[in-house]
């Protein structure tokens, strides 16, 4: 997936805004691991960009596009991650304008692939 060019620091500033509001043990766990520089690079790499690339492209792409797209992504998410990652998807702050527009099926693809997508 090319990744969308949106700028990494506003997102870290959503993501560690959200993680304020996370209930414990989401918060803790989410916190311990978002302070170390290898898991924060992975999870905006993998995870928090490609959902931003997914909202951004995915209203104006087919919805062939949009699915190989969403099925591309293997990626697997803890938790505290979809909890972190929801707000994103529903439109949550500062990134609020690339929600604007989504087809309602594709926000609830995103939201599908943040439920069943899990770590055993």
């Amino acid at each position: 997936m090319k990744l969308y060019s949106f700028p990494q620091a506003p997102l870290e500033k959503a993501i560690a805004k959200r993680m304020l509001t996370l209930v414990p043990p989401h918060k803790d766990w989410f916190a311990e691991r978002w302070s170390q520089k290898p898991y924060k690079k992975s999870f905006m790499e993998h995870k928090a960009m490609p959902l931003i690339t997914l909202l951004a492209k995915g209203k104006t792409w087919t919805d062939e596009e949009f699915n190989s797209e969403l099925a591309g992504w293997t990626v697997k998410f803890y938790d505290a991650e979809a909890e972190v990652l929801r707000p994103l998807i529903d439109g949550d702050g500062l990134l609020q304008l690339m929600q604007k527009n989504m087809p309602p099926e594709r926000v609830q693809a995103l939201l599908r692939k943040l439920d069943e997508d899990r770590h055993a």
